[in-house]
């Protein structure tokens, strides 16, 4: 018995923020009528959650300051549009390791200076430790609720009548008829949707998707991570990172309560240099592959905690007073581009790999680069 087909003016790939922002965008400013696939039962439930929730200003970037620069450009605009889910009201604070940073302080406040970002040297917290720094700055960065945020955009593709929704779905194939992706879809009914458009917003699952359209891959490499749940009674309004190098970083978790505690040495696990992420954890679960990895979160087979390592490593920055009491971790993968390895670079990357039928690729780690969408998908 043959497939039913349903055509439709996009098809968006992938239930993080940056697809449902896409369908978003193309439902609302160029009239479409969207598709949008997710593999997981419900959208918004990976990378989009399970990050440290910092919205960037550049602080973070002094190897890459095209990335620095791309984080502060959206700034202002993700924080006007999401007023009810950013968190501004809290101190924010960069310090330069005494020992082994890629950084000092001069080269620091450089590019701090280069890039007009507010940074004032202070020497006294009750609080932060200063043996092992050679330098603390009072910055401005700010962060935003995952799960409100989550909530907020669930809502805006619901009530919106020129998108459809299509979990617990998977792309197997894709093929051209004339001008149009003939793209064939495993769900609980199989389906084949007809499109002039495709929009691949897979983030880990990227080059599984440009796999099945038969389009070149991107150089990517990815990482079984964790972000780890910490409460200090006093430093809830407190955030630290310590740069640049294999170093800690503490940051409010929106309007949780909660601080979420990532590390360079210890949040990623497993690193798989593979197009698609392989990882051996995959073989224990027939619903996670390289091509299509499943939500780690809640699974079985994920590795086992960091964070009694990473809470001793934020330990060597805190005074003695400064209690840290975990609360829970979770885990996801994390992709970024092979090429910025070396400079910890985490440029947005959309870009057009197929005309007629049109095909985008949007691969993005921060999350107010959303508006570059707008940029480049156009009518």
């Amino acid at each position: 018995m043959p497939q039913p087909t349903e055509s439709y003016d996009a098809v968006v790939i992938g239930g993080g923020l940056f697809g449902v922002y896409a369908a978003l965008h193309l439902a609302r400013t160029q009239q479409r009528r969207v598709l949008l696939i997710e593999k997981e039962p419900f959208l918004l439930t990976k990378a989009s959650i399970v990050n440290q929730a910092r919205l960037h200003g550049g602080y973070h970037y002094p190897r890459s300051v095209a990335t620095a620069r791309m984080s502060d450009d959206h700034k202002e605009r993700f924080t006007r549009d999401h007023q009810a889910m950013v968190h501004t009201q809290f101190n924010k604070y960069y310090g330069i390791d005494r020992y082994g940073s890629f950084t000092d302080a001069q080269q620091f406040e450089r590019f701090c200076a280069y890039l007009n970002l507010p940074c004032e040297r202070i020497t006294e917290h009750p609080l932060i430790r200063f043996d092992r720094l050679e330098a603390l700055y009072r910055t401005v960065e700010y962060t935003f609720d995952p799960f409100l945020l989550a909530d907020y955009y669930r809502q805006q593709i619901l009530s919106e009548d020129k998108c459809s929704i299509l979990c617990e779905a998977q792309v197997v194939q894709a093929d051209i008829q004339g001008e149009e992706w003939l793209i064939e879809c495993r769900a609980a009914t199989p389906l084949t949707v007809r499109t002039p458009l495709v929009v691949n917003a897979t983030y880990a699952a990227t080059n599984g998707v440009l796999q099945c359209f038969g389009l070149p891959l991107i150089d990517l490499m990815h990482e079984i991570s964790e972000m780890v749940f910490v409460h200090i009674p006093g430093f809830e309004e407190t955030g630290l990172t310590v740069m640049d190098g294999p170093f800690a970083s503490i940051m409010p978790y929106g309007k949780s309560g909660l601080l979420s505690l990532s590390s360079v040495a210890y949040t990623h696990h497993q690193v798989s240099y593979d197009p698609a992420p392989a990882f051996a954890c995959q073989k224990k679960r027939s619903d996670c592959s390289p091509g299509a990895p499943a939500n780690c979160l809640g699974c079985p087979h994920r590795p086992a905690s960091h964070a009694v390592k990473m809470i001793k490593q934020i330990r060597h920055y805190l005074r003695e007073e400064a209690r840290v009491q975990y609360f829970q971790s979770m885990f996801t993968i994390k992709s970024k581009l092979r090429a910025n390895f070396v400079d910890d670079g985490r440029p947005t990357e959309i870009s057009k790999r197929h005309s007629q039928p049109d095909f985008y690729c949007i691969f993005a780690g921060k999350i107010n680069s959303i508006y570059e969408i707008e940029r480049l998908i156009t009518p």
